[in-house]
């Protein structure tokens, strides 16, 4: 696992990680691994048992090539970052794994272990909001300071943030891979519990595109009562562009117009989540 992967916030957490020394002040060393304790910050709730195993096989065949971080306690290492390669490391069956000692304080630990799992691509979304909330708890910080520490977009942030108004039966199904992050802000658009999760029934059924399930939100969010006149069809390109702005948004929009002039509605959740969207617009 390269440095790339771990992101700009790690980065600054841990620099240097690939070298024997870090910043002069800790060491790579062999650790027993029943000498590891687990991390209590671990965020992760799930873990692909198949990624694990690629893993393992990448292990035996070339050994750690990411030494973990750990720190001293209570006479024992705690497990800093690193948890599935010792994963994978005592399903290769190995007996020391190669770590770095840090002497972190339990803020420290807690934040290090929380940057290097939201910034895995295979980190599911319910884990990776988790994450952002639990840091943006711990440390006091606005969706702004985090995106910067983290290296993202607020708009990033503010998104996962919302997947937890998902219903909890979407939620499960949403950390078991049984719908896309795509499939969940679609269901956001519906302020009604009981809809939702029925759409998300009908996912399941029928294996509904995003594109169908974002169709099917609009017309549940249409006004009762309300029929085109003449028969009028709704204008194609007037909902692909609707489509665009709700992706580069990252909320419900919707533009209502007759004979070339209307409005664009666009709605919003919180004072944050207006300020987000201003700075998408801007």
């Amino acid at each position: 696992m390269g440095r790339k992967a771990l992101g700009k916030g790690l980065d600054a957490l841990i620099p240097d990680l690939g070298r024997a020394t870090i910043s002069g002040q800790a060491t790579i060393v062999d650790v027993e691994i029943d000498e590891i304790s687990e991390n209590p910050y671990q965020p992760r709730t799930r873990m692909s048992e198949s990624s694990l195993e690629d893993l393992r096989q990448s292990i035996s065949e070339k050994g750690i090539l990411q030494p973990v971080i750990v720190r001293r306690k209570a006479g024992r290492y705690e497990l800093v970052a690193g948890e599935r390669r010792l994963r994978a490391a005592k399903l290769a069956n190995l007996r020391s794994v190669p770590a770095v000692v840090r002497q972190v304080s339990d803020s420290e630990a807690l934040e290090i272990a929380l940057v290097e799992n939201i910034q895995r691509e295979d980190l599911n979304p319910i884990d990776e909001a988790r994450g952002y909330r639990e840091l943006i708890k711990r440390f006091k910080l606005t969706q702004e300071q985090l995106a910067k520490k983290l290296g993202r977009d607020r708009s990033t942030i503010a998104n996962s943030l919302r997947l937890f108004n998902l219903a909890d039966e979407v939620k499960r199904g949403l950390e078991e891979g049984k719908i896309t992050a795509g499939h969940a802000r679609a269901l956001l658009g519906l302020d009604d519990v009981k809809q939702a999760t029925s759409i998300y029934r009908t996912i399941l059924h029928r294996g509904l595109s995003v594109r169908q399930v974002e169709g099917m939100v609009r017309q549940r969010l249409r006004p009762k009562g309300v029929r085109k006149a003449d028969n009028q069809r709704p204008d194609p390109e007037i909902g692909r562009i609707e489509q665009q702005l709700m992706r580069k948004l990252g909320t419900r929009v919707k533009i209502i117009g007759h004979g070339g002039h209307g409005k664009i509605e666009i709605e919003f959740y919180s004072t944050d989540d207006l300020s987000r969207i201003i700075d998408a617009i801007r």
